[in-house]
């Protein structure tokens, strides 16, 4: 068996003279090698230099031959990622290879892991399905609601403004939106910042004297929130008012200091069924939104969550169960919720955020074209 021989036309270079060998009959043999003269390297061709003492012996040409091939491929696999960075810089300009050589691309990016932490044990904690956070609306999901309030303050403003008084489903349509947004993209009473914030601002008035500053917490949520606050659960509320009315109903409930983030009127530009309270509580909490669970009490809130890429649990508080069938768990009470209910929503393994699957589509076959008589006397 041959002895281990290394030689490399880029470091070491070949030694002139004699070495042996031992074939399968275990018998000595010598073997003839050259030292090479000086050589180096132009562009990917191996040179070696024609002054040289060195006798030209018959074995040159043979030993030469591999190291020049050997030099070749090295020089190829060094200038290799050089050649690369040659490519156009242009997203229509595709290269078609079977292995992706940039770094990074896979296995894909974990979006719950956090190595910055520089804890293993807290890193492992943000990828179980208990890392999670809880995202509230206020009325008719934590206090009790009175819709008709809602309705009777936009007739009352129609009416001092001298518009016409809404329908219903336009009515319906403004739930949850903000009052500027409301006036001026859906009643369109208005476009003038000045006059937005001013009606917008006595809408608010006005409700709030129908309501005579009177909260109640609905059945069953104040359990809930002791219970997230005893697992230590982040939670957020988000809500259209503003934040001096949303600070005083709090503090008449005694729930201040409750909620980890406050989202109002004044930190958004529109609300539902645009998701943006959502993703601004979400970032607020450090939080991404796949571990977010929306609780609401209406279909734009289950759109505006959906849209937002976070799980939504409905309350039927003001809707029958079967009208948020889109949501993905349904409730007349907060209570009948438990945390292992929370973590289940909460995987991220779900089948709903994954990637989606290329779907192959069918050709449609071409009909037949018609057959067309054709005269025999015509030829």
């Amino acid at each position: 068996m041959l002895k281990s021989f290394t030689s490399s036309s880029l470091g070491h270079l070949p030694v002139y003279g004699g070495y042996g060998c031992k074939d399968v009959s275990t018998k000595q043999k010598p073997v003839v090698m050259c030292k090479l003269p000086p050589t180096k390297f132009k562009g990917k061709k191996l040179v070696v230099s024609s002054s040289s003492s060195l006798p030209m012996l018959p074995m040159l040409t043979r030993v030469c031959r591999p190291i020049k091939c050997q030099a070749m491929e090295l020089t190829k696999e060094a200038y290799a990622y050089r050649e690369e960075g040659r490519l156009p810089q242009d997203f229509r300009y595709r290269v078609d290879t079977d292995v992706d050589r940039k770094p990074g691309l896979w296995p894909p990016e974990n979006r719950v892991d956090n190595p910055g932490l520089h804890n293993p044990l807290l890193r492992q904690e943000r990828m179980g399905c208990g890392w999670l956070a809880a995202i509230f609306e206020w009325e008719g999901v934590l206090i009790e609601d009175n819709p008709d309030l809602e309705k009777q303050a936009w007739l009352a403003l129609s009416e001092e403004e001298g518009k016409s008084p809404p329908p219903a489903f336009i009515l319906r349509r403004i739930e949850g939106m903000k009052n500027e947004q409301a006036i001026s993209e859906v009643l369109c009473w208005s476009r003038d910042p000045v006059q937005l914030k001013r009606m917008a601002s006595r809408k608010e008035e006005i409700y709030q004297a129908l309501q005579g500053g009177v909260y109640s917490f609905r059945p069953g949520s104040q359990e809930f929130v002791n219970v997230l606050m005893h697992y230590k659960i982040p939670m957020a509320l988000v809500s259209t008012r503003p934040r001096e009315t949303l600070d005083d109903a709090m503090v008449a409930i005694g729930i201040q200091g409750v909620f980890n983030v406050i989202i109002t009127a004044e930190d958004v530009y529109r609300g539902k069924p645009d998701p943006e309270m959502f993703v601004y509580a979400a970032q607020s909490l450090q939080y991404i939104p796949e571990r977010c669970i929306v609780f609401g009490n209406s279909n734009l809130t289950v759109e505006a969550a959906h849209d937002a890429r976070m799980k939504c649990v409905a309350v039927a508080s003001k809707h029958p169960v079967y009208e948020l069938g889109a949501a993905d768990l349904v409730v007349k009470r907060l209570d009948e919720l438990s945390v292992v209910d929370l973590k289940n929503l909460a995987d991220i393994e779900s089948a709903e955020f994954r990637e989606p699957e290329l779907e192959m589509e069918l050709e449609e076959e071409d009909a037949p074209h018609p057959s067309v008589d054709v005269d025999d006397s015509f030829w």
